[in-house]
């Protein structure tokens, strides 16, 4: 337990130098990769040096072998940045935190999730297990060899006995839940809850809702953009009543589905705090009723882009590549 309420505060210090990581050591550590046999990734890292220098003050590279890009081809943009954390994560720094911990990476919204114990001779991230010492470390940029690609959609989806999946005959939930988010400066949701009312009704559903407060809505241009206000309501829906209490008994990583095909909802804990898709939740249990609980969130939970690949980057580096 002391440990995880330790590591946010050791995240945010890692993350508070300000020096910028210099490009020539991302150009000498491709050269050591190299040398070792990374000979793929040892390329991309040379190709994009000058892109990924900025971005970070420190970098953890895990850095797939040479027979996982045979396998795989080229992997896109977003599957890169997976592999790469902005902390100096030492070997023994992994080893000391525990199981389920996430680390961040620089594909928003997605963290590496811890599935080894401190226990284990070994370190394994998303199932996938780190090879040893570090292929190169100068203290601000570290590199690991993995055996395989890290899998994006990685997690760990578990049941829980407290949350209800539907309700008999009808109640005043859904309208009392409309007033409280418009008295509450949730009026944008409260509005896509109205005009679900009969949907769900009809099908005696309990459902999650998480509401983004209005300025946050507003400021991604979202007021008065019909057409896309389908898609917003339904990725912050769960088809299933989860308290905070509940979200809180939740692993670490847990992966819930909505009501948008395809988006999920990721789990993530640092200490006592919790997040979906790295979004605080800024109004726990707001309001909570027979068919609907609903939390207040700090920002928009938003659809991740289309996977951008290496040749389509601003940098349009040429690489020839297969699909991942």
């Amino acid at each position: 337990m002391a440990s995880r309420l330790l590591l946010p505060l050791i995240l945010l210090s890692l993350l508070s130098v300000s020096s910028p990581l210099p490009s020539q050591t991302l150009l000498d550590a491709a050269e050591i990769l190299s040398d070792s046999g990374f000979v793929s990734m040892a390329l991309t890292l040379d190709l994009l040096s000058k892109t990924l220098a900025p971005l970070s003050p420190s970098l953890t590279i895990f850095s797939p072998t040479d027979l996982a890009f045979l396998e795989h081809g080229q992997p896109s943009l977003s599957v890169l940045q997976f592999h790469l954390s902005p902390l100096p994560l030492s070997l023994q720094s992994l080893k000391s935190l525990p199981p389920s911990s996430t680390i961040p990476t620089l594909l928003p919204n997605h963290s590496l999730i811890l599935t080894s114990s401190p226990s284990d001779d070994y370190v394994s991230l998303n199932g996938v297990r780190i090879d040893g010492s570090p292929i190169f470390d100068d203290g601000s940029l570290m590199i690991f060899g993995v055996q395989e690609f890290f899998d994006p959609g990685f997690g760990v989806s578990i049941p829980n006995p407290s949350c209800v999946a539907s309700v008999n005959g009808d109640d005043h939930s859904f309208s009392e839940a409309s007033l409280i988010l418009r008295s509450r400066g949730y009026s944008v949701m409260a509005s896509f809850l109205d005009l679900q009312l009969l949907e769900f009704k009809a099908k005696t559903t309990a459902l999650t809702l998480f509401a983004p407060f209005d300025d946050a809505m507003n400021m991604k241009g979202y007021s008065g953009n019909f057409s896309v206000y389908p898609s917003i309501f339904r990725r912050h829906v769960l088809p299933c009543k989860f308290s905070w209490a509940d979200l809180v008994a939740l692993n670490n990583g847990s992966v819930l589905g909505t009501y948008l095909e395809g988006f999920k909802i990721d789990v993530t804990k640092y200490g006592n705090n919790l997040m979906i898709n790295e979004v605080a939740i800024a109004s726990p249990d707001l309001y909570y009723g027979e068919s609907i609980v609903v939390h207040g969130l700090q920002e928009v939970l938003v659809v991740p882009e289309r996977p951008q690949t290496l040749a389509e980057s601003p940098s349009d580096i040429g690489l020839d590549h297969g699909e991942f």
